[in-house]
């Protein structure tokens, strides 16, 4: 397997790029687009389509390839895999569920190869403001394929502006559904990793009073309210829902306590002042105990680059390509060392790669089992066997 990465900042600009990666016989037949919202996606998904080659793709919060990060572009990563060693998936949910959305993933990956591996991106908040629960959509696959299956991925993004994410193909694409590129274990190998660095901080609380993804209260007191009293301030200084996500809720996540699983990382992307809610990105069901949390040391680009170096020593893998999925809550917490961490990935690799800022993260923990993640770095390096 051969893989390049491309970038461009316009739909002439990607044209240009690929015309130049295939001058070396170079010959792809799949691209794995991620790109901003404000970018041209058909006319960018067109010229790939002439060229005959298969694509999968979500918007993002930015996006970046080896040597290079951008906000408002497109990057590709290009693969020459044989097409009969993949399989593409598209669904919008629709009147549909994501549970049967999420089921039917799994069980088209089954039926396409005795061993599937899968990698897909999902919608986080449509046009409408319908958000999907990426752990419902992550344990209902696994449901399916088991344990055994490697799952990776990330949710799109549409550049913070909370207006609607989009997954798409060739031909297709929604702003309420999942992408997925599935391919034959057998013949391609995935290894990856997903790790976070957000700290645990005091005890755990309860949360008395939820509905969704709204909190009303926190052992019984208002949870804004509460939140706002954890981080030193109050009420008036979240300004308005964008501020508060950017400027907060990406910094101090609850960390979710779950029996023999890591916990799970969930962050406030809002609040409603009149009901005095915290909004969050996932459902969070009410008597969940969970632990403040407090933004990483500026060791953990480091400690993900080590796990990464551990992983490929310990499996003696190689790698083609690989792909990155960073929460975009890194990015603005970490600022800088958010790309520096990107590009020690692709030191330790040595391949071509590419990925994006997402709203939520697909992938094994450090302990070996599949999560949903958030505030976390997810990668999957990908290698013809």
């Amino acid at each position: 397997m051969k893989a390049k990465s491309i970038h461009g900042n316009s739909p002439e600009e990607i044209r240009l790029a690929l015309e130049q990666s295939l001058s070396d016989d170079f010959t792809p037949t799949l691209a794995i687009v991620f790109l901003s919202i404000k970018q041209d996606r058909k006319a960018v998904c067109t010229i790939l389509d002439k060229m005959g080659i298969d694509v999968i793709g979500a918007t993002s919060a930015g996006e970046f390839t080896d040597g290079h990060q951008s906000e408002g572009a497109s990057v590709i990563m290009l693969l020459d895999i044989p097409k009969e060693d993949y399989s593409i998936f598209f669904e919008t949910i629709g009147d549909g569920s994501s549970e049967v959305t999420a089921r039917q993933l799994g069980e088209v990956a089954l039926r396409q190869f005795n061993h599937p591996a899968i990698i897909f991106c999902s919608t986080f908040l449509s046009a409408e403001g319908i958000a999907i629960d990426g752990e419902t959509l992550m344990r209902n696959i696994e449901n399916v394929v088991g344990s055994q299956v490697n799952i990776f991925g990330g949710m799109a993004g549409d550049d913070l502006s909370f207006t609607g994410s989009y997954v798409f193909t060739n031909n297709d694409a929604t702003d309420y559904g999942l992408v997925a590129l599935i391919v034959d274990a057998d013949k391609i190998a995935m290894q990856g990793m997903a790790i976070s660095g957000w700290k645990p901080m005091g005890i755990s609380r309860t949360i008395t009073k939820s509905e969704g993804n709204l909190i009303y209260t926190i052992d019984d007191k208002p949870a804004l309210e509460t939140y706002m009293r954890f981080l030193g301030g109050d009420i008036s200084t979240a300004d308005d829902n964008f501020n508060f996500f950017d400027s907060i809720g990406v910094h101090y996540p609850f960390q979710i306590e779950r029996e023999n699983r890591e916990p799970m990382m969930c962050n406030p992307i809002g609040y409603d002042r009149e009901k005095e809610a915290l909004i969050t990105e996932s459902n969070v069901a009410q008597g969940t105990k969970f632990r403040f949390s407090t933004p990483p040391d500026f060791d953990i680009v480091e400690t993900v680059v080590q796990k990464a170096r551990e992983l490929k020593s310990e499996t003696n893998a190689k790698a083609e390509a690989l792909l990155i999925f960073s929460c975009v809550g890194r990015l603005s917490a970490l600022g800088p060392m958010a790309q520096q961490e990107n590009e020690g990935l692709h030191e330790v690799w040595n391949t071509p790669m590419a990925g994006f800022y997402t709203y939520g993260e697909f992938g094994r923990a450090v302990n070996g089992k599949h999560e949903f993640h958030s505030t976390t770095c997810c990668w999957v390096a990908l290698s013809e066997k």
